[in-house]
């Protein structure tokens, strides 16, 4: 079926809340690029949201995945285990640096990892309260709603949201909010709403996703620790976005040598695959009872395939330092767009988790939300899958697979260029 012919299908039977707003359908895909159903050649710098560091298809997740197939594709573990979902385990708890020893569990998703980890941080503590952060993102379920620190699109039309989730504000100095200030409000949280003796944990990223890919400073994060470590509270760190060698690391958090009590990851972990992982110190993941963590296709056979050859290609294809060039290159580039144009500022990166800011008045740093929009239809237009983000809307974000030939990186980042000045052509052309 051709784009046309699907569209019409999607218009019918997909629940408008669920539809993408993109007309082209994803045909095939092969590392940084996809074919949609008409033939059409797109390049992607959005890798499935983060999902792709490893790029679409790697041939050897590809072949474990076929290999898992010819074996065993569910038995749902808590029935019966298989080798995989023990083996992911063993391989998390060795390279993900939370204090102690290390023990596992693996979910579906994102969002799922985040609510196993409030679940699990009330079950060790004894407590309730969980504190946020202002532009958090954590995902779509009930509870990480509440936790979201924005509301449009997430929770706007679903009426109350869970309760005992307070919020403080994320260190954003281009928008006015200092460390010192953050630091402020959080403390303020726990006199105010959050008392520490019913707070369980104090959950952040350690670079905002959808709030605008801003890096906490190491200084704040070891603060959060220290107060975390004052009032019996667990430090709970989201890379659901951030890890798998996004930042040039396997997990941002070790740009700052900070051992948090539990991190959630998803996304890249399996290239594709649905699976996510909670990750944290064994007596706090012990805590809870037998058989109250999991769910009918938690760690599926496949996903767990597909997570144990992405390790393989880390090791192998020295996939973080790919990620540390990348992000060089793209950090290179914002500076010679921010002084080529008016309307970029702001650029930022911590190894290719990258991002430029897009504003009408730089010296007051004004977000300019409609030229983000109207840049990522043009490029889309033009053959580029490209994302916007933020608070304000105006971050355009760099998710590219940590893969990407440097060929597609360069055409792709011509195609901004060339957008860009269309569009602040016609702008300039409509004022006058």
């Amino acid at each position: 079926m051709n784009n046309a012919q699907l569209n019409e299908l999607k218009q019918r039977y997909v629940a408008n809340g669920a539809a993408s707003p993109a007309t082209q359908f994803a045909d095939r895909a092969e590392n940084a690029l996809v074919w949609d159903a008409d033939g059409n050649r797109i390049i992607d710098f959005a890798g499935g949201i983060g999902v792709l560091n490893v790029g679409h298809r790697h041939p050897k997740v590809v072949q474990a995945v076929k290999d898992q197939l010819d074996k065993v594709m569910h038995t749902c573990q808590t029935v019966m285990p298989y080798e995989g979902y023990v083996k992911v385990a063993e391989k998390l708890s060795q390279v993900t640096p939370v204090r102690g020893h290390a023990k596992v569990m693996l979910a579906n998703s994102g969002a799922e990892a985040l609510e196993n980890a409030v679940k699990v941080a009330r079950a060790a503590t004894g407590k309730n309260n969980v504190i946020c952060f202002d532009g958090g993102y954590h995902g779509r379920t009930f509870m990480t709603m509440a936790m979201n620190g924005k509301v449009a699109p997430y929770s706007t039309d679903f009426g109350s949201m869970p309760g005992n989730v307070f919020r403080a504000p994320y260190p954003v100095p281009y928008h006015g909010v200092s460390e010192d200030e953050a630091l402020r409000g959080l403390k303020m949280a726990l006199k105010t709403d959050a008392n520490p003796k019913d707070t369980a944990a104090i959950v952040l990223e350690p670079v905002l996703g959808e709030g605008g890919f801003y890096p906490a400073p190491a200084s704040f994060l070891k603060a959060i620790r220290e107060i975390c470590d004052e009032h019996g509270m667990l430090m709970i760190v989201d890379e659901v976005q951030s890890g798998f060698g996004r930042t040039g690391k396997m997990f941002a958090i070790e740009h700052s040598g900070i051992e948090p009590d539990i991190i959630t990851m998803a996304k890249s972990m399996a290239d594709g695959m649905p699976i996510s992982a909670v990750v944290g110190t064994d007596k706090h993941m012990d805590a809870s009872g037998a058989n109250s963590l999991g769910g009918t296709y938690t760690g599926s056979p496949v996903s767990c395939a597909a997570t144990l050859a992405v390790l393989e290609v880390f090791e192998q294809e020295n996939i973080l330092e790919k990620s540390q060039a990348l992000g060089d290159k793209l950090a290179k580039r914002f500076e010679q767009w921010q002084q080529t144009y008016d309307c970029i500022d702001n650029g930022r990166n911590m190894g290719a988790m990258a991002a430029v800011d897009l504003v009408s008045d730089k010296a007051n740093h004004t977000p300019d939300a409609d030229l983000a929009g109207a840049l990522c239809k043009k490029a889309r237009e033009k053959g580029l899958i490209l994302l916007s983000c933020g608070l304000y809307g105006n971050t355009i974000r760099f998710l590219m697979p940590v893969t990407i030939e440097d060929e597609i990186l360069e055409e792709g980042l011509a195609i901004i260029e060339e957008s860009l000045k269309e569009l602040i052509g016609s702008k300039s052309a409509a004022t006058a």
